[in-house]
Formats: C-alpha cells, structure tokens, sequence
C-alpha cells in the first residue's frame, strides 16, 4: 500500500463533497491520478516551473485560465475543491486574495509559498527617486509667500498621490520570475517540496531541477548580453511589474500605472509620463498582453513612438501556444530595438 497517497485522500474527500454541489454548473472534471502528485499552481509561471520539475510524475493544474488576468482571480467552488484536495499547491502568498484564502482554510500544511525562498522587492513605483519639491519650490519663488505655501501644499499632495498610485507604502513586488537566477532558486526548493511528497522520485526531482537551473542560467546570460551595450536604459511600461528585470539587468521602468495594472493612472500620473518619455527620447511605449493597450497607444502618439509588447509574464494569452522561454525571449529582442542595444 502507498501511504503517502493517505494524507491526499483525506482532503480529497472533502473536495469530493463540495464537488458534488458543484458538478451540475462545472465542465471541469475532477483530475484523480493515483500514481501522479496533484499539484495546483496558482497561475502561470508556477504552473510553468511545477511541470518543468515534476516531469511524468505530477499533474498539475492553473488557477488561472490562459488569457485570464491573475492578479484578482476568483475561484470557482470546484477549485476551491482542487486547493483542498491536491497534494501540493505552489503559490505566491499576496499576490492573489481568494487564493490565499482557499490555501489558508484548507491546505496551508500542503502549500508551497514562493515568497518564502527569497526576499521579495520592495515596490519601486516608477524605478527612480523624484525631487517631489522642486516644481513647489519654483512656485513659492514666483508668488506671494501664502501663494507659494499653498502651491507647495497642492505640489505636495499631487506627488503623493501619484506615489499612492505606483506603489503603496510597504507593498512588495511579486513578480519575481522576471529575474531567471531567482526562478531558477525557487525551482530548487519546488524540487526538495516534491521529494517530501513523493520520496520515491527524489532523485528526478532534483535531476529536473538541475537541468532547468542550467537552462534559466543560459537565458540570463542571453539577457545580460543582449542588454549590456544600449543607447538608453529606461523602459516605459502599462504597469510598475518588471522591477526584477530592471534591478537584475541594470535597466530603469517608468511605469505608467502601478503594480495592479487594474489601476487606471491619473491626469497628471500620464502627463509626467509623457514628459519623462521624452525627456528620455523613448521610442517604444511597452503595453502587455492581457491588458488594454489604448492608454500605451495613447502615450506614444504624444511623444512621437512605437508601441510594443513587453509581457509579465503573469499567463499566457489564450491563443499563445509558446512558454516561459520564448517569451522571455521575444521579451529580450522587443528590449533590444526599443533601447537601440547593439
């Protein structure tokens, strides 16, 4: 008998009896496979790494369905069903509400928190510091001292806002997978997490593992290479989620929105844009896969450029048929024109 299948029927078994409300409404089947890991990836890219390692040996199955935005997914009851039941689920605690809410209630002794492995970012808003004074200041000069002061005030609040806009006080980045040597740590733990679930594949876990780090290794000297000779380095984007690329190959992002790209930048967010996209001689504005491109269009038309994708990577569109790797790069040559790298 396997006993490590013991633990897994437990919770299936409670999965099974919310499932049964649900089948009527649900086209999902339910995925039984005794002889394979159930494991449940929150979204893309920890879906992409889970089956990289888990090879023949795990089933794996997305929170989120391809050309689905991640970020505020909401669970259906069968896969608050499939989170109780699977032997393992990979996820990023803070990145997706309704998922850390099915993982705590039901399975935080079998979850996988990625976030865990390394420090993640702080949120860095648009990727540089601002002298949020000086256009107050400029105005105090020129006016009465009540004037300026109220100037000043009026300057004051508008940063902050705009600040509130890019990154909340504390808040962190989760897009971690954009720096392949970070994803390429996280593949290790998943490896040692898989092996305490099923010690009898151990050594191909690790085996996996050790071919994907080789793997993710070449695609950050690709990317190292690729960007090290440009004519600039600041990349305009839809929203602040590439600060791991942008730290890890020395680039700066002028975010157009923050993390959430939900978000839809003020007035006075897209006017600064505009002006640091020219101040910058930016020939591309980035948009992204699954979110509208209308705000990167309209931006480029002022200032005079291209609109290209830089994708996130946070899933995979729904006619997109490539994986972590050819978008990242197809990432990498969109880069490489949009700042001139040579």
């Amino acid at each position: 008998m396997n006993y490590r299948r013991a633990p897994r029927a437990l919770a299936a078994a409670s999965a099974a009896l919310l499932a049964l409300g649900t089948a009527a409404c649900s086209d999902e089947p339910v995925d039984a496979d005794p002889q394979r890991v159930e494991v449940v990836a929150a979204f893309y890219p920890l879906q992409f790494l889970a089956q990289q390692i888990g090879g023949d040996a795990v089933t794996v199955s997305n929170l989120v369905k391809p050309g689905a935005e991640p970020h505020d997914v909401e669970l259906s009851p069968s896969q608050v069903g499939d989170v109780a039941g699977a032997e393992l689920i990979v996820y990023l605690k803070g990145f997706q509400p309704q998922v850390d809410d099915a993982v705590q209630q039901n399975s935080a002794d079998r979850a996988f928190d990625v976030a865990t492995v390394e420090p993640l970012l702080d949120a860095t808003g648009d990727g540089h510091d601002h002298d949020h004074g000086h256009e107050g200041e400029e105005a105090h000069e020129g006016e009465e001292a009540h004037e300026g002061e109220e100037a000043h005030e009026g300057e004051e609040a508008h940063e902050g806002e705009e600040a509130h806009e890019l990154a909340e006080a504390g808040s962190k980045d989760p897009h971690l997978w954009l720096d392949p040597t970070r994803l390429a740590t996280v593949g290790d733990q998943l490896a040692d997490r898989l092996a305490e679930a099923d010690p009898d594949h151990a050594d191909g876990y690790a085996s996996r593992a050790k071919e994907l780090r080789t793997e993710l290794e070449q695609l950050d000297t690709e990317f190292t290479a690729g960007l090290e000779t440009c004519q600039r380095r600041e990349i305009v984007v839809s929203h602040t989620a590439f600060g791991y690329l942008t730290a890890r190959y020395q680039l700066e992002q002028i975010g157009i929105s923050g993390l959430s790209p939900e978000h839809e930048p003020s007035p006075q967010r897209l006017a600064k844009v505009i002006e640091e996209a020219k101040e910058h001689q930016a020939t591309t504005i980035f948009f992204e896969t699954l979110v509208s491109p209308k705000v990167a269009e309209t931006i480029a038309a002022q200032v005079g450029a291209e609109t290209a994708v830089l994708d996130p990577l946070e899933g995979l569109g729904a006619d997109n048929n490539g994986d972590y790797f050819s978008v990242m790069r197809t990432n990498l040559t969109n880069l490489q024109t949009a700042l001139g790298c040579s």
